[in-house]
Formats: structure tokens, sequence, C-alpha cells
């Protein structure tokens, strides 16, 4: 079952395992939000829309390459953030839950 706000996403963390019904979005996040940045990239980069993106864009920023993380925020239609990575990572989970009800 897709979490119905950030706080249940946050425990699905104690998980081995995304549940299988999640978009490939939110799980691409699971895996970031439990330290596997690789996985969380594999998924990331074939996901090829706008939150596709946004997700990929967030990702090298959390990697720390500024340059890359600009163009594909840029793909996404985005700015920049200016504030911290856990921020953006609630507010993507939180933008993907509100579309996906």
């Amino acid at each position: 079952m897709t979490p119905s706000d950030y706080n249940q996403f946050i425990k699905n963390l104690n998980n081995q395992n995304p549940p299988r019904e999640w978009p490939l979005t939110l799980k691409a996040l699971w895996f970031d939000a439990k330290g596997n940045w690789e996985a969380s990239h594999e998924i990331a980069q074939d996901i090829h829309t706008e939150l596709g993106n946004w997700i990929h864009a967030y990702l090298h920023r959390k990697e720390g390459d500024e340059f890359n993380a600009g163009y594909w925020y840029r793909r996404a239609n985005r700015p920049f953030p200016n504030y911290s990575l856990d921020d953006e990572l609630e507010v993507i989970v939180n933008w993907i839950l509100r579309s996906e009800n």
C-alpha cells in the first residue's frame, strides 16, 4: 500500500525492501533514504519524466555534483533548491504521494 504521508514513508524504511506496489519514483527515494544511493540512481535514471529528472537532480545534489544536479533541475523545470537535502526528500515524497491520490 502506498503511504498516506511522509511519516508512513519513513516507517517503511524498517522493511528489507520497498513494497512492490509502490511507483518507481517512491522506490527510488526509499533506496536513497535507506542509504543506497546507487540503487536509487539506477531507478531514477530510467524514469524519463520531469519527476524522474527531479529525483535524478536531487541525487546528484546529494552526491555533491552541483553542475550535474543543475542540468537535471533544468530538465525537471525546477529551480536549484535553497533548502536542505532532508527537506527536499520530504518535498519530493509528498509531491509523489499527492499525485498518486
